[in-house]
């Protein structure tokens, strides 16, 4: 009994730290990328050697920020907000396989569970901009309701197909069912899934609900201090989660040759950490008329291609 106590208590340990630090680690890497990217001198300054401590010049600049609350916010629903934000990335990363045996908790419905609790994440923002009694953060709140509707779809229906073709719903049962040939015949819903994930947490180009330069913060635009960085902090929480639930059931988990399943696990996940920083700084903001378009008329065929696709792959192979 003292074993198994021990046991949750080390692997809750280490998924509290994984989640305090891979999304540090992530947003230290959108610096320094988009430094080199768009030869941005800043984050390369601070610190020194290759502006080791932007990172932390940052979080030392929200602590000394000041907490304000407008006078015509709901105070208990603008206080709450950040924390449901950030809150159900953490809950997700419990049932995120790192390595063979290395999961917080293995869930026969992982991924239903997954995909359920993602979705509660939006409803931060939709709280925050409702709540902040401005009517820029109101607009903002609505658009992100709306993207959230309109991706979630596409986003199951890729997530479902692969569930179809690995016959199961644990995470870890996925990624052991997984095998390389997997890869070209579930490209599309790869690319729909990692698209409409983008667009769940509002990243460029599918930043509509903060567009700066209409919203000029959209719901997070009167939170300062360490309620803003809670905000970001959940958006890179969000990336890491993104990126690791795309590895997980489109490119092997930990499966890989010579390295360790953890090891090649984490290099997937900053890769694609890579790959959505690269899209930040390569394509313009879409407009809320392309956006929506983009989700009813592309992906949502494009996924339902894919499930038919995956059901007469399945009845072949018998």
């Amino acid at each position: 009994m003292i074993a198994e106590v021990l046991d949750a208590a080390v692997r809750l340990l280490v998924i509290v730290t994984a989640f305090l630090v891979l999304p540090l680690v992530a947003g230290q890497m959108e610096h320094k990328v988009m430094a080199h990217m768009q030869a941005r001198l800043g984050p390369m300054c601070a610190g020194g050697f290759h502006g080791w401590a932007q990172l932390v010049a940052d979080g030392v600049k929200f602590m000394q920020k000041e907490e304000i609350v407008p006078a015509a916010a709901d105070r208990r629903v603008f206080a709450l907000a950040p924390g449901v934000a950030l809150i159900p990335y953490l809950l997700v990363m419990v049932v995120i396989p790192v390595g063979p045996g290395l999961v917080g908790v293995d869930l026969d419905a992982g991924l239903f569970f997954v995909l359920a609790v993602m979705g509660v994440g939006v409803l931060g923002s939709v709280m925050a901009g409702w709540s902040s009694g401005n009517k820029y953060s109101v607009l903002g709140g609505i658009r992100s309701a709306a993207q959230l509707m309109s991706y979630e779809l596409p986003l199951v229906l890729a997530a479902s197909s692969v569930a179809m073709a690995a016959g199961t719903l644990s995470l870890p049962g996925i990624v052991q069912a997984w095998q390389w040939w997997w890869l070209p015949w579930q490209a599309i819903g790869a690319v729909v899934f990692f698209v409409a994930g983008l667009a769940e947490l509002r990243r460029p180009p599918f930043d509509m609900p903060i567009a700066d330069s209409e919203l000029v913060m959209g719901p997070m635009t009167e939170y300062t201090g360490m309620r803003f960085a809670l905000f970001m902090l959940a958006e890179y929480a969000g990336i890491v989660v993104v990126s690791a639930l795309t590895t997980v059931l489109f490119l092997g988990g930990w499966q890989g040759p010579f390295l360790p399943g953890p090891v090649w696990t984490l290099l997937k996940v900053f890769l694609l950490v890579f790959v959505i920083i690269w899209l930040r700084v390569s394509y313009p903001r879409l407009r809320e008329d392309q956006l929506q378009r983009l989700a009813w008329v592309v992906l949502v065929p494009l996924a339902l291609a894919q499930l038919a696709l995956t059901g007469i792959v399945r009845v072949v192979a018998g």
